[in-house]
């Protein structure tokens, strides 16, 4: 009676298609407890902005971003950025350490807070917080809600950089708003361009 033995490449090819299985699925689970994590704290967040804007003094009594100052002085909290027409609506903290974009956008440090003149600069990652950007136009409305009250933007351009282009966080003659994330949107690994959203401030 002859027993077949299965050859060794098979054993090899089975042993990292299950490799590969299991490392799929570990992603996968990665990647949900980021985008949990991340929800969980906008919700807090966005509750802690509720009670600020609950609590706000009148516009006229106070002095310009002085509450947002205060609070990121407390928590970093800075307020919720949306952009209506991409339903996009994410919480901005400030620093652009790896720990802050891993749960919200990050406002640059030194750069003007919503509401002030000069350039509010916000960066996120381009796979998670920042993706529906890739379908932004001119004329899409760029909204700050912050413990100071709401300031809109409107669209004016879009643009992809290369990293080094500093330039893109200096003020501007008037207010402004710039979002920046990484570019191309598909890339895979650490992406080589910045996609950059410029805005300037609606007066109302």
């Amino acid at each position: 009676m002859t027993i077949s033995k299965k050859p060794a490449r098979t054993r090899t090819a089975r042993a990292l298609e299950h490799a590969l299985s299991g490392f799929a699925a570990l992603a996968l689970g990665f990647w949900a407890w980021e985008v949990v994590g991340a929800q969980l704290h906008f919700a807090a967040q966005d509750r802690r902005l509720q009670s600020l804007a609950a609590a706000a003094e009148p516009a006229l009594e106070r002095r310009l971003a002085a509450a947002t100052r205060a609070e990121i002085e407390r928590t970093g909290l800075i307020g919720r950025l949306e952009v209506p027409r991409l339903n996009l609506a994410v919480i901005v903290e400030e620093g652009i350490d790896r720990g802050t974009l891993r749960r919200a956008a990050g406002h640059v440090p030194g750069t003007a807070l919503p509401g002030e003149p000069g350039n509010v600069v916000v960066a996120a990652h381009r796979d998670t917080l920042f993706r529906p950007l890739k379908d932004v136009r001119p004329g899409d409305e760029v909204r700050f809600v912050t413990p100071d009250g709401w300031f809109e933007y409107e669209v004016v351009k879009t643009e992809v950089v290369a990293p080094s282009r500093t330039d893109v966080l200096a003020p501007g003659p008037e207010g402004e708003a710039t979002l920046i994330t990484c570019y191309p949107f598909g890339f895979v690994g650490p992406a080589p361009q910045r996609f950059v959203v410029r805005a300037a401030r609606i007066s109302r």
